[in-house]
């Protein structure tokens, strides 16, 4: 037999999937709230609330997006990365670079990409590829 994982709806809250496989998230229609909607892992949901509640002290958690906050939740609950392996960059407005000459994001607290993993090829989405240091 093999294990079960769970899935919850990000629009509602309520509604979960049970799946015999495992991975991230799933998008499907939520019966509950009708809406096509993400399905996050019930572990990243759960670190997700455990920072919501108590964010760390080492991470600007609440400068983060909602969405920043779920990579950040599921990095740390899929993998081996620590909270010590992310940080919080500042960036401008027009996703230019800072005074520094560094490269800067979207202009909200974007957490930093690791080198390693942006050098395999762009993300599709920068929220979603927020990594350690």
């Amino acid at each position: 037999m093999s294990r079960t994982r769970t899935y919850r709806c990000l629009n509602c809250l309520e509604h979960t999937e049970t799946r015999e496989f495992d991975t991230s998230h799933l998008s499907v229609t939520c019966p509950n709230c009708e809406s096509f909607e993400r399905f996050v892992n019930e572990a990243v949901y759960q670190q997700f609330r455990a920072f919501e509640e108590s964010p760390p002290g080492e991470l600007d958690w609440e400068r983060l997006d909602r969405t920043e906050k779920l990579v950040v939740a599921e990095r740390l609950a899929r993998s081996t990365k620590t909270i010590e392996d992310f940080a919080v960059v500042e960036s401008n407005r027009d996703g230019g670079e800072d005074e520094d000459g560094d490269e800067e994001g979207n202009g909200n607290g974007d957490v930093d990409k690791d080198e390693d993993e942006s050098a395999g090829g762009p993300a599709e989405n920068p929220a979603e590829a927020p990594t350690p240091e």
